[in-house]
């Protein structure tokens, strides 16, 4: 098994974990982002009373919205784009191991040729996996209404509104709305501010590697020289590296979900978005600054719970296959000598 493979499939197992505990923050942040009703207040009562106002209004697995097609989402990313990272990142050491031979640096991969990795590896993820992710956007965007039916009683007189629930907006039901809106095109909604965004996982990988080349060199100086990178520290790594990228890219997070949001709302133009340009001048001109960060907060808080959840989980797995794949050499080297 290639170590592109392996690292592949852990980031997948890594992603899914991590979207399990995180998905209810991710539902509330994504309705908050595409909120454009001024009249509205929301998002100023706080992350927990919305998720309180969500259940209590609409039942409790509303905050799971479209999880299965998340997860499979969560699934293909992580694992493509862990799996180009590790191709882009091999061939980038060669490189410069290379460039080392030739008198030319240390042999280590640099900071812009990290940056250029992810970045890389961003793009592909990207262009294959977006129309995953804005049916997943139309089912966390989604809220349930019900509408009143008039019921006989004993009293020909007397009626009862009772409320029925419309269908189940599933998976199905998101593709044909989104189908039926925007034709196939529709599915790429929201991919050239995507694309631009492939900087956050760029600088969160960037931040990444930099902090724990850092650590490992301050280990290999230290008295614990042969104690190895801890999962904790793993974890705090990954969260710093996340917290500073997501602060930076935030703006871009907030456009891309209103562009693969449903755009017909009343027929009000200021709530229609033509593209990725349209969008970021009637955000400013019609809610200012502060619209581009609309709920932010929430963001940061499972961005960063989920980042550094996927790196712990991601290196655990990572170690164990090796340390498998190792075991498993050892013995049948073992069977061949004997």
């Amino acid at each position: 098994m290639s170590d592109a493979l392996i690292n592949g499939l852990a980031g997948a197992g890594g992603g899914i974990i991590a979207q399990l505990i995180t998905y209810p923050l991710q539902t509330v942040n994504t309705r908050q982002q595409t909120e454009r009703d001024q009249s509205r207040r929301d998002e100023n009562t706080g992350t927990i009373h919305q998720m309180y106002q969500v259940v209590k209004q609409e039942g409790w697995t509303r905050l799971y919205g479209g999880l299965t097609t998340s997860l499979v989402g969560t699934a293909a990313s992580q694992g493509v784009y862990y799996y180009f990272y590790q191709i882009f990142r091999t061939k980038a050491e060669i490189t410069a191991l290379e460039r080392r031979k030739r008198g030319l640096g240390d042999g280590t991969v640099g900071m812009f040729s990290s940056l250029m990795v992810a970045a890389f590896s961003g793009c592909v993820n990207v262009l294959l996996t977006n129309p995953i992710w804005v049916v997943v956007t139309r089912m966390q965007t989604h809220k349930k209404k019900s509408q009143p039916q008039q019921t006989d009683s004993k009293s020909s007189d007397d009626r009862v509104i009772a409320e029925i629930e419309a269908p189940p907006f599933g998976t199905n039901l998101a593709i044909q709305e989104l189908y039926d809106e925007s034709g196939l095109r529709g599915f790429w909604k929201g991919v050239l501010p995507t694309l631009i965004m492939v900087s956050n996982p760029s600088l969160q990988f960037m931040l990444y590697e930099t902090l724990l080349k850092k650590l490992k060199q301050k280990r290999a100086l230290s008295k614990n020289a042969k104690k190895g990178v801890t999962a904790l520290e793993i974890f705090l790594l990954g969260a710093l590296a996340k917290l500073g990228a997501t602060v930076v890219t935030y703006p871009l997070l907030v456009v891309k979900a209103r562009l693969q949001a449903k755009q017909v709302i009343d027929g009000d133009k200021k709530r229609q978005y033509k593209g990725t340009m349209d969008c970021i001048m009637k955000m400013i001109r019609y809610e200012g600054i502060k619209g581009c960060y609309k709920g932010m907060s929430t963001k940061i808080v499972q961005s960063v719970l989920a980042a550094a959840v996927l790196f712990m989980i991601k290196e655990e797995l990572v170690n164990g296959a090796r340390w498998l794949l190792t075991k498993d050499a050892i013995n049948k080297a073992r069977l061949k000598a004997s």
